[in-house]
């Protein structure tokens, strides 16, 4: 019997695992299930499933959710670190970890800490802490299959030939619902023409960074630490049917891709049961889906996310970290009709200026990616440069930046002499 353990299990990834787990059936449990506050559709998955350990970050949903169910004598923690006291205490042989953003960092290095095999979808975790997370991982025996769809399909086309023998991987992006807007377009784009993606079906805060291409940068970083590649050996394409997730050239001029219907199912299914692969209830696909299949070059100019990606990862350090925390200030700032699309890169980079420089001096003589990163390390830069976001999308007097600054954000750039300027980012997103 193969335990699981699913972190995030009311996210889009979440539930996708709890439908694969269903269809495999026999061999598999369910160990344990953490959410963050959303505890009446945790509690059908208890109901289901009836998990040994329960975790919910918020306290109160906790307590609902104690009076709801009958845990049958499972243990419930509650609080900011349930999850990673859940994982601490679990038994499970597969933790999938699926918490959105920042918050997916401690419980996936607790699970590599425990040597568990970890489904990883929270790229947040190897953006911020690639170094300090494969060190662990190689100290304690952990596995890190990934499960984003793109990394995936690198990780199955790379089994075609030796680590050495891989002369570039190339990334493919959908290019979002904005892909062919122009920059004056993109200025005054609205989080709901953001949040209607083409292809896949996610979560908001995933949705939005595959509106900016900030995905693809995190995933940019991710591959460099996952696949230990020089970020000039990481390419990105925009590939507006998904249907090839992602590709891997050899040295000798052989290219093999990864094709399959957009259906997250598939690469969680391929981390549970690795090194087998089992029928699926995913559709398959067919040649008609790949009647027209076509690349485009990416926009930089447009999209100048991904150079903030490529930036990060050749700088290692912090970077990632400082990244990751500006981009999840300045996307909820968006959601919330608070700032700009155009803001959200735009704040990113000039937080990266003020915190890059640390992150290169964080590396050691023997070279970013063996840098002795620590979470108190990672957690500082992460609490700086939320706070500099904030303060550049004139969100200063809110906390989490989604609560007490009036419409329309007011980014704050510096001019040639570092004197700030306030400028209108544009008014606010309906």
């Amino acid at each position: 019997m193969t335990r699981v353990t699913v972190l995030g299990a009311t996210g889009s990834v979440g539930r996708s695992t709890l439908d694969v787990l269903r269809s495999l059936g026999q061999g598999y449990s369910v160990s344990g299930l953490s959410a963050g506050s959303r505890w009446r559709e945790l509690a059908q998955a208890v109901r289901e499933f009836r998990p040994r350990r329960i975790a919910l970050a918020d306290s109160e949903a906790a307590a609902e959710l104690s009076r709801a169910v009958d845990l049958d004598g499972a243990s419930l923690y509650a609080g900011p670190n349930a999850a990673t006291e859940l994982v601490a205490s679990d038994d499970a042989d597969v933790v999938v970890s699926a918490i959105v953003g920042a918050a997916g960092l401690e419980p996936t290095l607790a699970a590599v800490r425990r040597a568990r095999r970890v489904a990883l979808a929270n790229k947040e975790s190897l953006v911020m802490a690639g170094p300090l997370l494969l060190r662990e991982a190689a100290r304690a025996g952990s596995t890190l299959l990934p499960v984003d769809s793109e990394h995936s399909a690198i990780f199955q086309a790379a089994l075609s030939g030796r680590r050495e023998e891989i002369r570039r991987v190339i990334l493919t992006a959908s290019g979002g619902p904005f892909r062919t807007k122009s920059a004056e377009e993109l200025a005054s784009v609205t989080a709901e023409e953001a949040l209607r993606h083409p292809t896949w079906r996610m979560g908001p805060k995933i949705t939005i960074d595959s509106a900016t291409l900030m995905n693809k940068a995190l995933e940019i970083i991710e591959a460099r630490w996952l696949f230990d590649l020089d970020p000039a050996r990481i390419e990105v394409w925009i590939h507006p049917q998904s249907v090839i997730h992602s590709m891997v050239e050899f040295v000798d001029g052989s290219v093999i891709a990864q094709a399959a219907r957009a259906d997250m199912r598939l690469p969680i299914q391929y981390a549970l049961t690795y090194p087998e692969r089992r029928p699926a209830s995913a559709h398959a696909l067919t040649i008609d889906d790949m009647a027209e299949l076509r690349f485009e070059r990416p926009d930089f100019e447009r999209f100048p996310a991904l150079e903030l990606g490529y930036r990060a990862a050749r700088e290692g350090g912090l970077a990632g970290a400082a990244l990751n925390a500006a981009n999840e200030v300045a996307a909820e700032a968006f959601l919330a009709g608070r700032c700009a699309f155009v803001d959200i890169a735009r704040t990113a980079a000039r937080v990266m200026d003020e915190f890059a420089p640390g992150a290169a001096r964080a590396a050691t003589s023997e070279g970013p990616h063996r840098a002795e990163l620590s979470l108190e390390r990672i957690w500082d830069v992460d609490r700086r440069s939320r706070e500099t976001a904030r303060r550049l999308l004139g969100l200063d007097d809110a906390r989490d930046g989604s609560s007490a600054a009036a419409p329309g954000c007011q980014w704050r750039p510096r001019d040639a002499n570092g004197v700030a300027d306030e400028v209108s980012a544009g008014g606010g997103t309906a």
